[in-house]
């Protein structure tokens, strides 16, 4: 019979399916230069094949598909 931490455990992996799922994948050649003007770091195109914005401008991107409003 199945208990609390069964559907605990149930929960957490649907879960983590679906950040995996709606994760961000690079691919191709990354750009040099963000669309904002800033440059791009050697360490995070790396890091990150074929990445196309900056830090700042992929930080803004996440809070924006999160919902968060800034004013």
């Amino acid at each position: 019979m199945a208990d609390d931490v069964d559907f605990a455990d149930a929960r957490i992996e649907k879960e983590l399916a679906s950040a995996l799922a709606a994760r961000v994948i690079y691919s191709g050649e990354s750009a040099l230069e963000c669309e904002c003007g800033e440059e791009i770091s050697e360490g995070r195109r790396l890091a990150v094949p074929g990445v196309r914005d900056c830090i700042t401008c992929a930080e803004l991107s996440a809070l924006r598909l999160r919902g968060v409003r800034r004013g």
